[in-house]
C-alpha cells in the first residue's frame, strides 16, 4: 500500500515565522500604496499649487502609472534573478525619494519627475510581495495570501483618504508629504534587518541567468502560457474603474459633478476602500476552496461595475441620489479583489522560477488600463467643459476590450491548466506506508 503526500515537494510550511517575514514585505507595499494614492486626496490642491488644468493634472497619475506599468516585466525579471529583499529595498529607497521630492517640488516639472520616481519604486513592491508569499507559504494558501496582500494595500489607501487628507489640510502641502516620507525610511530599515527571501532549507534551485537570452526566454515562455495572458486581461478589465476613481478622478467627480462637500466625498472614497477590504477576504476564501469560481467572480464584478456606472452617469436629475452613489462605491470596492484573481490564473500556469516574470506581465494589465482611462477622462473633461457624464464613458470602452479578450482566452487557459493538473498528479510522490 501507499499513501500520497498532502503537500507538493518543496512546498514551504508557512507558520508564524512566515507570517512575520511576509508582514515586513507587506508593510513596504502598504507604504508604497499610501504614497501612490496620496495624489487622490490632493488633486484639487495640486491643481491650485501648480496652476494646471484637468489634462495636466491627470498627467501626474498617468506618468506615475506609465512608469509603474513599464517596470513590471523588468521588476519581475529582477525578482526572479536577485530575490525579494534586494528589490524591495531598492523600491523603498526610490518611492521615499519620490515622496520627498513631491513635497518640496517648486514647479510642475519637478513634481512630475518626483511622481515618476515614486512610480518606479512603487512598481517594485507588489510583485516582490507575491513572490515572498509563494516562497514562505504552501501553494494551497496562495489565493488567500495574495488577496490579503491586496487588502493590506487598500488599508494604505485608507490611510491616504483619512490621515493624509487631514494632514494636508491641517499642516499644508510640504509638511504633510515630507512627514509621510518618514514611513518609507522605517520600512526600509525593517527590510534590511529582518526580511529573508525564503525559509531555511527551502532555497530555490540554482537557475542559469545568461543575459539577454535569459530575459527573452523568461518573457516568451511566460507569455506563451494562455493562463498568463488570461490573468493579464482579467487584471486589465477589473482593476481600473476603482483605480481611476481612487487615484485621481473620484474626488473631483463627487465634488464638482455631484455637488457633495469634500468631507462627504472623502467618506465615499473611504467606503470604496472598506468595501475592497471586506470583498477581498471573501474572494480569497472562496477561490482558495473553489478554483472554478475565479472566472465567474471576475465577470460578475465587471458586469456589476458597468451597470452601476451606467445608472450613475445616465441619472436624469442634476445629481445622482446618495443611495446610488453608495451602491456605486460598494461595487467599485470589488474591483481590486477581482483584479487579484488575475494572478490566480497566471500562478498555476508558470513554474516557480518564472513566477516574478508572469506576475509582472499580469500586473501590467490593470495599470495600462488605468493609465489609458486617466488620460481619456482628462482629455474629455477639457473637451466637453467638465462634462463628467461623457468623460467617464471611457470606462465602458476599456471594459468591452478586456471582456472580449477574457472570453477569447478562457477555454485555452482552462484546458492547459487541466493538463498541468493531470501531469502533477502523475508525478505525485508516494511514500510507503509504515
Amino acid at each position: 500500500m501507499s499513501r500520497a503526500t498532502t503537500t507538493l515537494p518543496g512546498d514551504p510550511p508557512g507558520g508564524r515565522r512566515a507570517v512575520a517575514v511576509w508582514s515586513i514585505g507587506v508593510a513596504v507595499y502598504f507604504v508604497a500604496v499610501i504614497f501612490r494614492t496620496s495624489l487622490g486626496v490632493a488633486g484639487l490642491d495640486a491643481a491650485d499649487r501648480f496652476h494646471v488644468n484637468a489634462s495636466a493634472l491627470s498627467t501626474f497619475s498617468i506618468l506615475q502609472l506609465l512608469v509603474y506599468a513599464g517596470m513590471q516585466i523588468p521588476v519581475g525579471l529582477l525578482v526572479d534573478r536577485l530575490g525579494t529583499k534586494k528589490v524591495l529595498c531598492l523600491g523603498a529607497v526610490l518611492f521615499t525619494a519620490g515622496q520627498l521630492g513631491f513635497a518640496f517640488s517648486p514647479s510642475y516639472g519637478t513634481a512630475l519627475a518626483s511622481r515618476a520616481l515614486l512610480g518606479c519604486g512603487d512598481a517594485m513592491t507588489f510583485i516582490s510581495v507575491l513572490r515572498l508569499g509563494t516562497r514562505w507559504f504552501p501553494a494551497r494558501r496562495g489565493p488567500f495570501v495574495a488577496q490579503l496582500a491586496g487588502l493590506v494595500g487598500m488599508a494604505g489607501n485608507l490611510v491616504s483618504t483619512l490621515v493624509l487628507a487631514r494632514l494636508l489640510h491641517g499642516l499644508g502641502w510640504t509638511p504633510a508629504f515630507a512627514g509621510s516620507a518618514v514611513a518609507g525610511v522605517v520600512v526600509l530599515v525593517l527590510t534590511l534587518l529582518f526580511l529573508r527571501d525564503h525559509p531555511e532549507g527551502f532555497e530555490p534551485e540554482p537557475f542559469p541567468h545568461q543575459g539577454a537570452a535569459y530575459v527573452r526566454r523568461q518573457i516568451a515562455e511566460a507569455w506563451r502560457e494562455p493562463g498568463t495572458r488570461l490573468g493579464m486581461w482579467v487584471h486589465f478589465t477589473t482593476q481600473f474603474p476603482a483605480m481611476v476613481f481612487l487615484l485621481l478622478w473620484g474626488l473631483p467627480f463627487l465634488v464638482q459633478a455631484q455637488g457633495l462637500s469634500r468631507a462627504t466625498a472623502g467618506e465615499l472614497l473611504t467606503l470604496v476602500v472598506l468595501s475592497n477590504m471586506v470583498v477581498g477576504l471573501v474572494y480569497g476564501q472562496v477561490v482558495a476552496r473553489h478554483q472554478a469560481a475565479r472566472l465567474p467572480l471576475a465577470l460578475g464584478t465587471v458586469a456589476a461595475t458597468a451597470v452601476m456606472w451606467a445608472l450613475t452617469l445616465a441619472w436624469p436629475g442634476a445629481h445622482a441620489p446618495m443611495p446610488l452613489l453608495l451602491a456605486l462605491c460598494v461595487v467599485l470596492g470589488a474591483c481590486g479583489p477581482a483584479s487579484m484573481l488575475g494572478f490566480d490564473f497566471a500562478r498555476p500556469a508558470n513554474p516557480p522560477e518564472r513566477q516574478g516574470t508572469a506576475s509582472g506581465i499580469t500586473n501590467m494589465g490593470g495599470f495600462i488600463a488605468s493609465m489609458t482611462t486617466l488620460f481619456a477622462i482628462g482629455v474629455l473633461l477639457d473637451a466637453t467643459g467638465d462634462d463628467y457624464s461623457i468623460a467617464f464613458c471611457a470606462v465602458f470602452v476599456l471594459q468591452a476590450l478586456g471582456l472580449t479578450q477574457i472570453l477569447r482566452l478562457r477555454t485555452r487557459a482552462a484546458r492547459r491548466e487541466r493538463e498541468r493538473l493531470v501531469a502533477s498528479r502523475v508525478e505525485t510522490v508516494h511514500v510507503p506506508a509504515a
